[in-house]
């Protein structure tokens, strides 16, 4: 891997699932799962024509949201190509709209100094090498005029990866997806890193690569964890069935995504979050109002998560997540709370200030002997903060900074005795 710093440079990123399966509005693996045959399928090639498409339009929402980074998918498992690929017919300068739109977005995120990083699945169902064998995100077999091939096939895959890597200036990351037939070769990471010598590339394609990508909300072992041991970004769509644009879309809440995001960023991983553009090129209104309303939180609390060290261990209260920056300590809320309090035990240290970061309300904090909240807890100082606007602010994931007096932090696990202090403002 190139280094984890470099992975971590960049944290919170917009990932967008972008194809001809964006005209019926279903799934971006519309080919698969409803099954819909290859010569219907190209039947949408003539109908794609995506006049209002404009990448700075998008890279404002990247940058409203509070992102700061971009994954494009050039090509799905339906093998419609998002850049004029010499080695395809099946691609986006062959519709009516006839324009390399990935060209377009490179430029773009060069000017704005947004990294961009690049999706690629592996099966393509529309490739007559690929070898279909009934896997997920294939044919059930080889259709009419194919001939299976994996080592022509690859030769493809090698082809357009020199393509992707060559001719659209520097690329963040590569997004495999999807290696549905196990196939493995670690020398094509290779090739790749030659071609962008500090390129990040994921575990999903031929090899083990640089970071993990739990998806969705599948991956319980995320929950288990105090912090990723190894780097990882997590990615979630905004909407509960479909990476690209679906016209009725079931959407994910407010504090579903905020916990989501919360969780990931606080346990030291980076969070790659999904959005569908229509098949006009522009992203739907109520998208749009959606992501909005993220960034108004995230922009609020994000202080908490970008620069920060992850410290859950650092107190016992399973409710809550911790990350530090020097003398400041935030705790994170992700998980509905039961009170209106947040205890902090064994730290028995009072801050020099407390902020609610989601409004910029002072907190009250209390170092005091509490006569246990639990079956057999002695009653030994802990730090409390208190009355916090649980109900008012129900639909959001609190965050609290604390300021510490250099030196306090170390300090607040030993167990020293003394009487309740309470919290004022040159404490």
């Amino acid at each position: 891997m190139t280094t984890s710093s470099a992975f971590h440079d960049h944290r919170f990123g917009l990932f967008v699932h972008w194809g001809l399966y964006a005209i019926k509005g279903w799934h971006e693996q519309e080919t698969w799962r409803w099954p819909l045959g290859r010569k219907d399928y190209e039947a949408y090639l003539p109908q794609f024509n995506p006049q209002l498409f404009d990448p700075e339009a998008w890279l404002d929402m990247v940058e409203a949201t509070g992102m700061d980074y971009v994954v494009f998918t050039t090509k799905h498992c339906d093998g419609f190509c998002n850049w004029d690929s010499a080695h395809t017919e099946f691609k986006i300068t062959n519709t009516p709209y006839g324009e390399d739109v990935l060209a377009s977005l490179a430029a773009a995120c060069e000017r704005r100094n947004i990294p961009l990083g690049l999706y690629y699945s592996i099966p393509d169902m529309n490739h007559p090498a690929y070898p279909h064998a009934d896997h997920p995100y294939e044919f059930a077999e080889p259709q009419e005029g194919d001939q299976p091939d994996l080592k022509a096939y690859i030769a493809y895959v090698r082809a357009q990866a020199e393509e992707l890597l060559t001719r659209y200036g520097k690329v963040h990351s590569w997004w495999w997806d999807a290696n549905v037939m196990k196939y493995e070769d670690e020398g094509f990471h290779d090739f790749l890193r030659s071609l962008q010598p500090e390129i990040l590339i994921n575990n999903r394609g031929f090899g083990k690569g640089d970071f993990g990508t739990p998806e969705r909300d599948w991956d319980e072992s995320v929950n288990n964890l105090d912090h990723f041991e190894e780097p990882t970004e997590a990615c979630q769509s905004i909407g509960l069935y479909s990476w690209g644009w679906k016209s009725d879309e079931d959407f994910y809440s407010d504090w579903h995504l905020q916990s989501s995001i919360a969780k990931i960023l606080a346990k030291g991983g980076n969070y790659l979050l999904n959005v569908g553009p229509l098949a006009d090129g522009r992203f739907d209104e109520q998208d749009q109002v959606l992501l909005s309303r993220l960034g108004s939180w995230y922009h609020q609390v994000k202080e908490a998560f970008e620069g920060t060290q992850t410290c859950t261990g650092l107190s016992d209260n399973g409710e809550i997540l911790l990350t530090r920056r020097e003398n400041t300590l935030y705790a994170i809320l992700n998980q509905p709370p039961v009170t209106n309090a947040v205890r902090l035990r064994p730290l028995d240290a009072l801050p020099r200030s407390a902020t609610l970061l989601n409004n910029g309300q002072d907190v009250e904090c209390l170092v005091n002997r509490l006569p246990g909240y639990g079956p057999m807890v002695k009653a030994e100082p802990v730090l409390r903060l208190r009355k916090l606007p649980v109900n008012d602010l129900a639909g959001q994931v609190l965050v609290i900074r604390m300021d510490f007096a250099e030196g306090d932090l170390p300090e607040a696990f030993s167990q020293t005795q003394g009487e309740e202090r309470e919290f004022s403002a040159d404490a």
